[in-house]
């Protein structure tokens, strides 16, 4: 693959937060009194909380609930990720080399932007990244391309030249869709999905990831 800048998806490729996501919808579920819909969490990858939480509870909701209850949400994940989170594995050497190389870098994710600063910073990543685009940079969320154009625009990249390391499905038809090349991170879905979905290769964690990749 030849790339000229890498933009990395934030939630399951580099922090390894999908188990406090999970639990924080299944608080916001028993709050509700809803059942967990089966595949209750692919229903939500990737996606902004505002349309997860219309997936989980099997109905359109107003403008005004769904933001309400994905706030909600994003309360109880806040307490759990207080907890501690990790970086994945392997992903803070490989951003290092990246940015040693002078490798362009940035984070397109469809996390809040104050969920960005708190997860980057918390696993010693923020630094590395002058380029982020957050869910209220954006008016269409995953599988949308914007996201992905945005980042590329900040850093000055032809969409074509950038290299997209994704772990949910939309965000792999959101990078290919902006005509980018994606490496799938298997944190969230099986290495068949990612490619099926259009992800050129998948690895299960950036332990011995080299660049050029």
């Amino acid at each position: 693959m030849t790339a000229a800048g890498v933009i990395f998806d934030m939630d399951g490729v580099l922090v390894d937060s999908g188990a406090h996501h999970r639990a924080a919808w299944r608080a916001l579920l028993d709050e509700l009194g809803v059942a967990p819909p089966a595949d209750a969490w692919r229903l939500t990858i990737g996606r902004p909380a505002e349309e997860g939480v219309q997936r989980l509870v099997g109905r359109t909701l107003g403008v005004d609930e769904a933001r309400r209850l994905a706030a909600r949400k994003q309360h109880h994940y806040a307490g759990f990720a207080a907890r501690g989170i990790q970086p994945v594995p392997g992903v803070t050497g490989f951003v290092e080399r990246l940015a040693g190389l002078g490798v362009p870098r940035a984070v397109a994710t469809s996390a809040s932007r104050r969920d960005l600063e708190q997860l980057l910073r918390a696993v010693g990543l923020r630094h590395h990244f002058a380029v982020v685009v957050a869910a209220e940079d954006v008016r269409r969320g995953k599988p949308d391309p914007e996201v992905y154009l945005l980042a590329a625009e900040g850093l000055g990249l032809a969409p074509g030249t950038c290299l997209v390391f994704e772990d949910s499905l939309v965000g792999v038809e959101a990078a290919r869709r902006a005509g980018m090349t994606v490496v799938g991170v298997s944190t969230a879905h099986a290495e068949g999905e990612l490619v099926a979905a259009g992800a050129a290769r998948v690895i299960g964690s950036f332990e011995g990831v080299t660049w050029p990749p």
